[in-house]
């Protein structure tokens, strides 16, 4: 199982990026798929994840409004588009696959990493001021 985060890059404040992340290997139509960000010295965060079962998404309270994630169920892909960046938005952003039945069931814990069971390389995004 392969996870390829892409899309990351540099850019100025106010600016947009789209990251997608693509899936290999299995088929992950019935699980859930999150962004995770981690900047130089901070512990890694959650973004937002989606349901492929109804696609139902969560966010972090930090991106909510600017950033949207969405589903390629046919490609087994993710995107997460990134509006009115900010300089703190700057991380190496992280895509992950997770296969709990109970998060899904209950839609409890899309915000622990702990919870994923895949992740990809992750992919950097530096927002200047």
């Amino acid at each position: 199982v392969q996870l390829q985060a892409s899309g990351g890059g540099l850019v100025q404040a106010g600016s947009s990026l789209r990251l997608s992340c693509a899936a290999s290997g299995r088929t992950f139509s019935s699980y859930f798929m999150g962004w995770f960000r981690q900047a130089p010295g901070k512990e890694r965060e959650f973004v937002a994840a989606i349901a492929w079962s109804d696609d139902s998404t969560y966010y972090a309270d930090s991106v909510k409004g600017r950033f949207t994630i969405s589903g390629d169920k046919a490609k087994d892909a993710a995107h997460l588009q990134m509006d009115s960046l900010k300089p703190e938005d700057s991380a190496v952003y992280y895509c992950a696959v997770g296969t709990s039945d109970f998060v899904r069931r209950f839609g409890l814990g899309y915000e622990k990493y702990s919870e994923y069971d895949y992740w990809g390389q992750g992919t950097l995004v530096t927002v200047s001021s």
